[in-house]
């Protein structure tokens, strides 16, 4: 994984720019809009790929490439770079709404929670991108009158549970009420999920078991039990089983990888919260189907599941 990141962060090419031209000025090459986060394929990718690299130096698992990695991350999180990302986060408002957002703010914590001095000082460079993150999302919520509960980037559980994290672990408790009221307003009346719709074809989240992850940031054990036996009360097969991916060459369909990776955090989230076999079982036959396909040799899944793999493995 260690190996595979330090090669992503650093490949400009192929790349999916999110980039809106608003004039022919804004034709410029991604590694000038983004000196930090150029690399693997897209913006996102490239952040959660620092985050994989921060992660494994962090508990001593990166092996043979702990320089190499400490070396990529030193190249690409510097003060300078971090700025330029900042400016454009502040230009353009919605950029990464809120997918993008919820990996950097998963990037700083890791950086926060790594007691290094260089992680202090790449955590302290990324604080400008953090505060303009933080704004944008602030500035977003009010008007974010109904939930996106695709299974795809947009997905707006998964934003707000990583929003969550990082509020509660920075104690910031003005932005965590803000997601939290939203959250709740948004997915507690849930109930009777139809769960028989999953997957969709290009799925790397469950919409279902995302939105349960949400929840158990935002009930007590005895409350988050109740409000899942409403929500799913008879899971079927279409959800407890691992997703098909029948072509990993393929830039959307390989999304199904994920997809079995992010179940797999998400029923061990369930099990741990509510101690439910089935749950667990479920969380471990999505990773078994899913770990053997992470070295797939195919650029459009490598790029990113790796970073899945990780959260399913050690989240």
């Amino acid at each position: 994984m260690a190996a595979l990141a330090i090669e992503n962060i650093g490949r400009e090419y192929p790349n999916a720019p999110g980039h809106l031209l608003r004039s022919a000025t804004d034709l410029r090459p991604t590694r000038e809009l983004h000196p930090a986060f150029f690399g693997s394929y897209d913006w996102h990718s490239c952040v959660h790929q620092h985050w994989l690299l921060a992660r494994l130096l962090r508990l001593d698992l990166a092996g043979l490439q702990t320089d190499a990695a400490r070396a990529g991350l030193a190249t690409t999180l510097t003060p300078a770079n971090l700025e330029t990302e900042a400016a454009y986060l502040r230009d353009r408002p919605a950029f990464e709404r809120t997918y993008g957002w919820a990996w950097l703010l998963k990037l700083a914590d890791e950086l926060s929670g790594w007691t290094d001095p260089a992680a202090s000082a790449w955590r302290e460079a990324l604080e400008p991108a953090v505060d303009t993150v933080r704004a944008n999302w602030m500035a977003f919520l009010p008007r974010a009158t109904y939930p996106i509960r695709a299974g795809t980037h947009a997905n707006s559980a998964f934003g707000l549970a990583f929003g969550l994290d990082h509020a509660h672990a920075t104690t910031d408790m003005d932005f965590a009420d803000a997601l939290a009221e939203r959250g709740l307003g948004w997915f507690e009346a849930d109930h009777g999920y139809p769960m028989h719709l999953e997957p969709g074809g290009e799925d790397f989240l469950s919409g279902a078991l995302m939105e349960a992850s949400l929840m158990t940031r935002l009930l007590d054990r005895a409350a988050f039990a109740a409000w899942f036996r409403a929500y799913l009360p008879s899971p079927g097969t279409s959800i407890l089983q691992p997703a098909v991916v029948a072509d990993r060459s393929d830039p959307r369909t390989v999304h199904l990888d994920g997809l079995n990776l992010s179940r797999a955090w998400c029923w061990r989230t369930v099990a741990d919260v509510t101690g439910d076999a089935e749950a667990a079982r479920a969380a471990d036959r999505h990773l078994d189907a899913a770990l053997p396909n992470v070295f797939s040799g195919e650029y459009v899944g490598e790029h990113w599941v790796s970073s899945f793999a990780l959260l399913a493995l050690t989240g």
